[in-house]
């Protein structure tokens, strides 16, 4: 595997249970996790002594949390901030108790990609950097289907609008939003701090990395030279998506459901590890 690049996961997509997410980053040789689902509970709704035994359990196995895998901006952009900005406060909680450098958020929902929503996106966004960064944890605006920052133009507004907040790219994302990849990729590029790592077809359908039109083998190589010379983390979050797991249904918006399932494993444990294999070959061509 390229030597710039450090692996990450979803563990959750594995195993619902802490000591089945521990053996499947172990078993994979992933070192580190984006944390979203424990025990089923999402991050945002863990107790602190649920996370202070996980955060324990994760030291004494030798891994450590990346980033937290929040769900800060999935809101609709109507709804009432204050609701997101105590979210976002025990969110940074979690950060401190995994000792997480990162924190992933999003831009809302209901803006219709809209810029009569940008100024409130920026101010919302600013109130999650500004919070982050007294705690010293770099807030990371992932581009998701269906909020304001979905397509690359508005990506880029945003992050030219906002210097404190890095990105985190996922291809799959962008592909069905008919954004083409490698145009996202070159306007986002110096912006990009780690990547989430799934793939789909042009229809949307979620498939194994490298399968889709993802164009995982075009742009990461240039991932990896940012690495090496220190313009982004090298850090590559699994996120594989292959099967329905516990907490998906809970993770989209109504009208963009993610398209999983047409691929056949046994478990979510089977699929999780597929989908490390075909990151790992992608890689190793690196």
């Amino acid at each position: 595997m390229n030597a710039y690049v450090k692996l990450c996961a979803f563990a959750d997509e594995a195993s619902v249970s802490t000591e089945g997410q521990i053996k499947a980053l172990l078993e994979n040789e992933i070192s580190c996790l984006e944390i979203r689902g424990v025990n089923g509970v999402n991050i945002a709704a863990l107790d602190k002594a649920a996370a202070q035994k996980f955060a324990r359990d994760l030291k004494a196995h030798g891994l450590s949390v990346w980033s937290i895998g929040s769900p800060a901006g999935k809101s609709h952009i109507s709804e009432d901030f204050s609701k997101e900005r105590e979210q976002f406060e025990r969110l940074l909680e979690m950060a401190e108790i995994f000792e997480a450098p990162c924190i992933r958020l999003f831009s809302f929902y209901g803006t219709e990609g809209s810029d009569v929503y940008f100024d409130e996106v920026c101010r919302r966004l600013d109130t999650f950097c500004t919070m982050a960064k007294a705690q010293g944890v770099r807030p990371c605006h992932e581009n998701e289907k269906g909020i304001y920052g979905d397509t690359a133009d508005r990506c880029l507004k945003l992050h030219q609008a906002l210097p404190e907040l890095s990105a985190v790219f996922d291809p799959a994302n962008f592909v069905q939003c008919g954004q083409d990849i490698m145009t996202a990729w070159e306007a986002l590029a110096p912006y990009v701090w780690y990547g989430h790592i799934k793939d789909a077809l042009e229809n949307g359908h979620i498939v194994p990395p490298g399968e889709g039109i993802g164009a995982l083998r075009e742009y990461l190589p240039f991932f990896t030279a940012m690495a090496a010379d220190g313009k982004n983390s090298g850090v590559l979050t699994l996120e594989p998506h292959l099967m329905e797991f516990v907490g998906l249904a809970g993770l989209e918006n109504a009208d963009g459901k993610s398209d999983v399932g047409g691929y056949a494993y046994p478990n979510e444990r089977a699929a999780f590890d597929h989908a490390t294999e075909c990151l790992k070959s992608i890689l190793s061509e690196i």
